[in-house]
């Protein structure tokens, strides 16, 4: 029995070695990546893209924005993060050495990432909490950040809208949300607030959450927030101060860069992925309230006219 728990302890500690040496790699070739990206004038912010830890490419474009404003506190804020191994911020904390607080809700993915390699290493903090409009200052509070951060990136899968439309005083140089492309490119609509919102139960489907790319644009507006592009896989849109941008980070309309969501996420009743094709994506919840936000009404989904 010794013996074969002697050889498990082994086992693991060889797949831990072996993974902290793909991170490695994985880290230098986002620096050769970034440096080729620094050279280059590309069109759309998209064309930044390369993925390090990032679920798409985010990493590449983050790189890009913080090499091209300034940036007075190398901070970041990312909530809704799981366990943080794939995520839109860990590669400037291991990179860049910028100082982090992250913010999920399952105890088990916050003990994982607290019991990873990289935790030590970096100025990180991790905190496990459920995240309302009702809380969420209470919890950024808790970062000690000076509100003048350099980054916050909410992915909530959610009501991220009434989430961030709360934050008080909070000064975010980059803002990056994750919208939901299937609501289509022009109305500015949510799902419903509740504080107890989670995406999984409020329908088979886990297609209905979180907003609009029109929602979050007339959010970040309220917060000289301007928007300068979308990922190419049309899940994450990113936002600049208005004070900071420039000639090589400029504001982008809508229609200039809207993405609509090419991934295949929806799931059928027994919760199995069911590849529905985009195009169908609305059908089962068809009928499912929103709210549009501008106006304050509530309407259905099949009034958005996608």
């Amino acid at each position: 029995m010794f013996s074969k728990i002697k050889s498990a302890y082994h086992s693991l500690r060889s797949l831990l070695t072996i993974n902290r040496e793909l991170d490695f790699i994985k880290i230098n070739q986002g620096l050769i990546l970034s440096k080729i990206n620094s050279n280059k004038k590309y069109s759309y912010l998209s064309d930044y893209e390369f993925k390090v830890f990032s679920q798409w490419g985010e990493d590449g474009i983050i790189q890009y924005l913080t090499q091209n404003i300034e940036i007075k506190n190398k901070t970041f804020i990312e909530f809704g993060v799981e366990d943080f191994f794939e995520s839109n911020c860990r590669f400037l904390l291991q990179k860049d050495n910028w100082t982090g607080f992250v913010i999920d809700g399952s105890s088990r993915n916050i003990g994982r990432l607290k019991r990873a390699y990289f935790y030590w290493k970096h100025s990180l903090n991790a905190l496990c909490s459920f995240i309302t409009r009702e809380n969420i200052n209470q919890l950024l509070s808790m970062s000690g950040f000076d509100r003048d951060i350099g980054i916050l990136s909410v992915d909530i899968d959610g009501v991220d809208y009434f989430v961030l439309e709360q934050l008080s005083g909070w000064k975010p140089r980059i803002l990056i949300v994750e919208y939901n492309a299937i609501f289509g490119m022009y109305k500015a609509v949510s799902v419903p607030y509740s504080p107890a919102f989670v995406r999984t139960k409020m329908h088979y489907s886990n297609l209905y959450y979180g907003a609009s790319l029109a929602a979050f644009v007339h959010l970040a507006g309220t917060m000289e927030m301007a928007l300068v592009g979308v990922n190419s896989a049309g899940s994450n849109a990113f936002f600049v101060r208005r004070d900071l941008l420039n000639e090589n980070v400029l504001e982008v309309s809508i229609d200039d860069c809207f993405v609509g969501g090419s991934f295949r996420e929806g799931r059928d009743v027994n919760g199995t992925l069911n590849f529905l094709p985009v195009s169908e994506a609305l059908i089962p919840i068809f009928e499912l309230p929103m709210m549009d936000v501008i106006n304050q009404r509530q309407i259905k989904i099949k009034d958005l006219n996608v």
